[in-house]
């Protein structure tokens, strides 16, 4: 045995064991993730139940399993929707009180911008007239319903599709536009009014007045357009039966889109999930979170990794060619390298509230005071924002990448330098001509693991600068087109806040999987790209040094 043990088998044996688990654990996991995410945007069937109570429940079958504590006995999670009617979206029924399900051709799944989706049965459509605003007339409304079809619905959709694109036109950009200018106009009017009176400051300020004047009464006249087309939108109602016979009315403005699963085939229901994936990365985010798209999330988490990785980059590099080239093993060097070893180890939470502190408060209130004192006390650079919260990011990554780079000088062989010094050139020709150079697959790995470490860290992140929902994006058309000072969205915090802060929590953890999905997409996307980019490096430099 003790022969045996000397051999190093058992060592090969029990590394291979230790790899095998490893890798069975990162793929459990990353399939647990797809399965959970990907499967959301199937349209599965509609399922309708009848109970032995009397009662019908209709609704999509999300899973079953067995009844806890009893046996042979289970039980179905179905989606039942209209949370508006029955104050959940989910409901759980047991086998044994189940008398029949079947699958209706004819339910419908109408997927609404608040609520959440309604299932039930089209059965006609209600049009307001201008003059049916007092309650009697509106209750004759029911006698002035006509029968539609999910057909005759399509073309209403897409009239109200482009009305919800106008309103939300007037509303982002040009009412969006002239608050932008009247905040411009009073910060002006705010900034003269504070300097010596004189004829040509009295004239500014009327200007600037006459301008903010004409700015309210563009607001007015925009608002008063908004009105009307909200008026319009809620003129057309369709009447959905629910399960049990009740009849509901729902402006055709609120519904995204109507479909009937149970009437589909495999390839209309992969051309639906195709359309459903695409809404899901490019569109906004609705209901808490909990419905929508993840687009700012994406924005705000490729932005912050790219502005993180342009500030740890130099940083980290010149640390480390001071370190190995010009320190040398002095005891102060040896107490640097021990230092930056250890802030490795530091709670990234520590890192934030260091960010809060300096970044924040010390250097974005002096900006604040320096440059932007016409707005304060509402603070500019002085709050959260990405460009503070990427930095912090940087700070918290740089030992990754002074390990990485001082690897990367140690790697180039010696002969290269020794050359290099025997032709004439300094320290620094060498070291910028023949060191960095070839060290620079070195550096690139750090960056990829410096990218992987800042894409998934949250904590930081809370206190310096993301927010739960993000108004605008930190780069728009509006002068100087890229906003550092803006708060922003990541898809750590969006995974934490719909998993953790949603008040509908079944709704929720959908969303949790796939967006989870989404960020190792994008931290393998930006892994991947990196490493080709070493790669190629490497190539380039082994064939220039024959």
């Amino acid at each position: 045995m003790k022969h045996f043990f000397k051999t190093g088998i058992p060592y090969i044996w029990l590394t291979a064991c230790s790899l095998t688990i490893t890798l069975l654990m990162m793929g459990g996991l990353v399939a647990l993730i797809m399965i959970n995410g990907l499967s959301v945007f199937w349209p599965y069937p509609i399922t309708q139940f009848t109970l032995k109570d009397g009662s019908i429940v209709l609704g999509e079958v999300v899973k079953r399993e067995p009844v806890p504590y009893q046996e042979d006995a289970f039980r179905t999670k179905l989606k039942i929707g209209n949370r508006d009617v029955y104050g959940l979206d989910f409901t759980w029924i047991e086998d044994a009180d189940i008398i029949s399900l079947e699958y209706p051709r004819n339910a419908l799944a109408f997927e609404r911008r608040e609520w959440g989706n309604m299932y039930g049965f089209l059965k006609g459509l209600i049009r307001d007239d201008d003059d049916d605003d007092d309650d009697e007339e509106e209750e004759e409304d029911d006698d002035d319903m006509v029968s539609l079809t999910q057909q005759d619905l399509l073309p209403l959709l897409k009239e109200n599709h482009a009305l919800v694109r106008e309103i939300r036109h007037i509303e982002k950009k040009i009412i969006g536009n002239i608050n932008h200018r009247m905040e411009k106009n009073r910060i002006a009017l705010k900034r003269l009014k504070s300097q010596e009176p004189s004829e040509r400051i009295r004239k500014k300020i009327e200007a600037l007045k006459a301008s903010t004047l004409n700015l309210e009464k563009a607001y007015r006249e925009q608002e008063g357009i908004l009105t009307e087309l909200y008026s319009q939108a809620m003129e057309e109602k369709i009447v959905v039966q629910l399960a049990e016979g009740e009849e509901r009315t729902v402006p055709v403005f609120q519904i995204i889109r109507a479909y009937a699963p149970n009437e589909m085939g495999t390839l209309s229901k992969f051309g639906f999930y195709l359309i459903k994936f695409w809404e899901f990365l490019s569109g906004e985010p609705r209901e808490a979170n909990t419905e929508g798209g993840i687009f700012p999330a994406i924005f705000g988490t490729v932005m912050l990794v790219f502005i993180m990785s342009i500030a740890v980059v130099p940083l980290g590099v010149l640390t480390a060619v001071y370190l190995k080239e010009y320190a040398g093993d002095t005891v102060f060097a040896r107490i640097v390298r021990i230092s930056v070893s250890n802030l490795a180890g530091v709670p990234s939470i520590v890192f934030g509230i260091f960010g809060l502190g300096f970044f924040v408060y010390l250097i974005g209130g002096s900006i604040d005071e320096l440059f932007f004192s016409d707005t304060l006390p509402s603070p500019t650079f002085g709050t959260g924002g990405i460009l503070w919260a990427s930095l912090t990011l940087a700070l918290l990554t740089v030992p990754v990448v002074v390990v990485a780079t001082e690897e990367g000088l140690s790697a180039v062989p010696k002969s290269l330098r020794e050359g290099s010094f025997a032709l004439g050139a300094t320290k620094f020709e060498t070291i910028r001509k023949i060191l960095l150079p070839h060290a620079t697959p070195g550096i690139l790995t750090g960056i990829i693991l410096a990218i992987a470490r800042a894409a998934g860290e949250v904590a930081p992140l809370m206190i310096t600068g993301v927010v739960k929902l993000a108004p605008s994006l930190p780069i728009d058309s509006k002068f100087p087109f890229i906003h550092l000072e803006r708060k922003f969205m990541h898809l750590g915090f969006h995974i934490y806040d719909v998993g953790f802060q949603s008040p509908n929590v079944e709704a929720a953890i959908p969303m949790v999987y796939t967006t989870t999905f989404v960020l190792l997409a994008i931290i393998l996307l930006l892994n991947i790209t990196a490493i080709l980019i070493r790669n190629k490096l490497r190539k380039w430099y082994r064939a220039a040094s024959l």
